[in-house]
């Protein structure tokens, strides 16, 4: 994106939600009068293509304009079923000055503009598409995630954010990446608790994946070792073993650390007194554990590390963590251990902050996204699942046209009346 993409000197209307973009359209003047037709003109079509197709290169959009516009004319059916258009040459030579305008019903007063669907073709591209249904801040975005393979049109991922959509094709986003895109931008604490549970998060995945690397290595050599007829040695020793177990205790350890830091940090749902003191005895205790956990067994460091857990997790008894001290619990000698672990794991799951996902949790709408939340007539929006159905392409009605802009028909028309190449 170019710098200065929203300006405060020079005005841009912006397909944006952002929010200079809102103070712009708030201070918004018309054309400035005292000039000649060409500068009116050349001066509607750059304001203009400021916000319809700005990602779009001149050229191109040139050899997409048409000027005829698909429109609705609604006629009146008893008028059509009385009358057989005689009616309006009635007059001609017979004397009448005056039309008779009471006998005849008015209809159609207002006018059908045509011209202000100069920019109509540019609704039928899928990043446009994907920005009015409301799955992307701004089209660039909608660009990038068509980009990045996180959209598909009927079922199909299609990486080209030019793509013309024809009437009933459906697409469909990525659900995270709308709720990215749509969600309000989490803070400078929050970002910087977020990156470190994802690196830990990483380095643990990192460590597991070459542990089950090791493991397909040992068992491949072993059935190697068998089918040749030779005894297959330990490649692995108990120290060894001991060892790898501790270094997967130590990164747990140190997320539950780190998940607690979040909770401490949290400025949306602050922690209340005797919660902070449990947080911070519990991240002292874990401090104290990854200081002598070469001194302790595994079979300790597993219970101290579900008993932490299982703490943690029962938010409504994180104030008993202060009193209690870590009790050492044998899981070979607890029966109802996995029960207890699977349900800590659920509440874990339910609770409504996860520093990992790259918007603020609980999920809250982006700000100043209420002046621009619409969507067009000839898109079906489902958000639930994030998909839409181009419908049909827009067209124009008396007193409507289906391109949403934020200019006037007149500028509309000038704009218009500068790509019909006859200036």
């Amino acid at each position: 994106m170019r710098e200065r993409f929203h300006q405060l000197k020079k005005v841009k209307i912006r397909q944006t939600w952002n929010k200079i973009n809102l103070y712009n359209l708030s201070r918004y003047k018309p054309r400035p009068e005292g000039v000649t037709f060409f500068q009116q003109k050349w001066k509607a079509k750059s304001i203009s293509r400021a916000y319809h197709g700005e990602q779009i290169r001149e050229g191109q959009w040139s050899r997409m304009f048409r000027p005829r516009a698909k429109a609705v004319i609604p006629m009146d059916h008893r008028y059509l079923a009385e009358h057989d258009g005689s009616e309006l040459a009635a007059g001609r030579g017979s004397g009448v000055e005056q039309p008779d305008s009471s006998s005849r019903p008015q209809f159609n007063k207002n006018q059908i503009p045509y011209m202000s669907m100069v920019y109509a073709p540019i609704e039928r591209r899928l990043d446009t598409a994907i920005f009015r249904a409301l799955f992307a801040s701004s089209t660039r975005q909608a660009r990038q995630f068509v980009v990045h393979g996180k959209v598909k049109v009927n079922g199909k991922k299609m990486p080209y954010p030019g793509y013309l959509l024809n009437p009933g094709d459906m697409f469909q986003v990525d659900v995270e990446r709308v709720l990215f895109a749509t969600g309000a931008p989490k803070t400078a604490d929050q970002i910087k608790s977020g990156r470190g549970l994802r690196r830990s998060l990483r380095a643990m995945n990192d460590q597991k994946a070459k542990n089950a690397a090791a493991k397909r290595e040992k068992d491949a050599a072993a059935k190697a070792a068998t089918e040749g007829g030779e005894v297959a040695t330990p490649t692995e020793t108990p120290e060894s073993k001991e060892k790898e177990q501790k270094e997967n205790l130590r990164m747990e350890f140190r997320t539950l650390q780190e998940h607690a830091d979040v909770l401490l940090t949290d400025s949306k749902n602050a922690p209340s007194g005797k919660r902070k003191i449990a947080l911070r005895k519990l991240k002292r205790e874990i401090r104290a554990i990854l200081s002598q956990l070469n001194r302790k067994s595994v079979a300790d460091l597993t219970s101290m590390l579900n008993s932490y857990t299982t703490k943690l997790a029962k938010s409504e008894d994180l104030e008993t963590i202060a009193s209690e001290a870590p009790a050492v619990i044998n899981a070979e000698d607890t029966p109802d251990y996995q029960e207890k672990l699977k349900l800590a794991i659920q509440r874990a799951r339910e609770n409504p902050i996860d520093e990992s996902k790259p918007y603020m949790t609980p999920w809250q709408p982006r700000p100043y996204m209420s002046a621009f939340a619409f969507i067009p007539r000839y898109l079906e929006v489902n958000q639930k699942i994030c998909s839409a159905v181009y419908l049909r392409h827009p067209v124009a009605r008396p007193g409507l046209s289906e391109v949403p802009s934020p200019f006037s028909m007149e500028l509309l028309q000038l704009a218009h009346n500068w790509y019909l190449r006859r200036r």
